[in-house]
């Protein structure tokens, strides 16, 4: 792969792990919040995705989530793989991050394919996705620990690739704006995560 066709490929990997990957996570989140309020709270609030046609709704998916989805998991395990830390340009502490995004991204590759196939996969078996359906999921302790690592992977995964997608793109150029971002990132990952975990405990 020659660098400018591997730059613009980085390019797109990162935008599209922003928009509109980790801008569904954040819906995905939100809504699964809604479980705080109790199971009708919950079915209520996933119950109006039945409002939309059903062939409709499954281009959507496809178009916003899946594809997208796709490439980025795809295209992230083979930077995964191939990446070297960058001691020269970035502090151990990004080097940290850096490689945290790695192994959270890979670990993600799995959660999201288990979490599809016990949802969206089921739904099109025939099975309803309302609040029993991931209560049962979560009863088991195992299924739960599981759920918290994917959720919390997840948070990170989106609130630090945010900082490299700024500085990748070139909107975060000087040292003092980048860590004034490591900064907003972090509270991102926070709030995110107390979101999702507080949502998946809401089930038990």
């Amino acid at each position: 792969m020659s660098k400018e066709r591997e730059f613009l490929w980085r390019r797109l990997h990162s935008l599209l792990g922003v928009i509109p990957v980790g801008l569904f996570l954040a819906f995905h989140l939100s809504l699964n919040f809604t479980a705080v309020g109790g199971e009708q709270a919950y079915n209520d609030a996933t119950g109006m995705m039945d409002t939309v046609p059903p062939a409709l709704l499954l281009i959507i998916e496809w178009v916003v989530i899946y594809i997208p989805l796709l490439f980025h998991a795809v295209y992230g395990v083979y930077i995964a793989f191939t990446a070297t830390l960058n001691n020269k340009r970035f502090s151990t502490f990004r080097n940290w991050m850096f490689t945290l995004q790695r192994v959270t991204g890979v670990f993600l590759v799995v959660f999201i394919a288990w979490h599809i196939f016990q949802t969206r996969i089921q739904k099109a078996l025939g099975a309803e996705v309302e609040f029993n359906m991931i209560a049962d999921i979560v009863a088991n302790p195992v299924m739960l620990a599981f759920y918290i690592a994917g959720i919390l992977a997840a948070t990170f995964h989106l609130a630090n690739g945010l900082w490299a997608f700024l500085v990748s793109w070139g909107i975060t150029q000087s040292p003092r704006s980048q860590q004034i971002m490591t900064y907003v990132t972090a509270i991102v990952f926070v709030i995110l995560s107390i979101v999702g975990v507080a949502a998946i405990l809401a089930f038990v």
